[in-house]
């Protein structure tokens, strides 16, 4: 069977299962088997594929039109220019996260001193630490998750990228294993903020193959964030900041969550598509530096 048909049938086949963007999805496939940048499949169109890669390329399709997310299937997925391993044990970075990790740098590049120390509470793939650490390199990044799995793909990731000399992973579900004295220039954190009602609604890329503790956010999704208030004041040294990333039509809400426990009130910025998706706050006794 040649490209073109492969193409063809499979972009129909992933289309009839409620795919999104069926073709985009068959030829990144194909990129992936045939090891080859995606566009180059464009030139071999008329190339008659052999019986090993036909398979292959059939059990990616059959997957995919199951609903396993193609991040799974590649095997890893692109967040800030990086490569980064994923597995059912860690949730897919979103692109709206890059933005949070590009306030992150940002930040830091603004405001903080020579070498800034970073906590990434709930790190996941360890995308947003891997990220920050590449991006401003004199940064120390603390890296804390509840899930051991997890911090395996994240380590992984550190060690893809060369910057495990600069990122301590910490098995945690809160701050209390790092030492009493140990406070940050910035915490940055993308915590699960879904409500509980609304995960069976959501598609089945992510409502069956995303871990559910990286989505659960309670109630009304923001029990993490009534937590983190709390427990990341004492945390935060004098003129740092607390970046945090959260869900459609939460801002109102989080911000008076964060206003009671004694943060100043928020600034809020949206993503690319115009919502509200993260804040920057600090203490109001310690203005950011400027």
């Amino acid at each position: 069977m040649r490209v073109i048909e492969v193409v063809q049938r499979s972009a129909a086949f992933l289309e009839s299962r409620g795919v999104e963007s069926p073709r985009l999805q068959v030829e990144l496939i194909l990129a992936h088997v045939l090891r080859i940048p995606r566009l180059q499949i464009y030139l071999q169109f008329e190339k008659v594929l052999s019986a090993d890669l036909l398979d292959a390329i059939r059990l990616a399709v059959q997957r995919r039109g199951q609903r396993v997310p193609l991040q799974h299937i590649l095997g890893s997925t692109s967040f800030c220019g990086f490569e980064i391993d994923v597995s059912p044990d860690v949730l897919i970075p979103r692109p709206e996260t890059e933005l949070l990790a590009e306030h992150a740098w940002t930040w830091l590049s603004r405001h903080s001193p020579a070498s800034p120390f970073v906590l990434d509470w709930g790190t996941g793939s360890g995308c947003l630490a891997i990220a920050i650490a590449a991006n401003h390199p004199s940064a120390r990044v603390t890296a804390i998750d509840i899930s051991s799995a997890t911090l395996d793909v994240a380590r992984r990731n550190a060690t893809r990228h060369s910057v495990t000399n600069r990122i301590e992973f910490v098995q945690s579900d809160g701050v209390e294993p790092l030492p009493a004295g140990s406070r940050f220039h910035l915490i940055v954190s993308n915590p699960p903020y879904i409500p509980t009602a609304e995960i069976p609604t959501l598609e089945p890329e992510v409502r069956d193959h995303d871990p559910s503790l990286a989505l659960d956010g309670g109630p009304d999704g923001l029990d993490l964030y009534r937590r983190l208030a709390v427990t990341l004041r004492e945390r935060l040294l004098p003129g740092g900041a607390l970046l945090l990333e959260f869900g459609e039509g939460q801002a109102p809400a989080l911000s008076k969550i964060l206003t009671a426990a004694r943060w100043s009130v928020p600034e809020v910025h949206a993503d690319h598509s115009g919502r509200d998706r993260f804040l920057v706050t600090h203490l109001p006794e310690s203005p950011p530096i400027s």
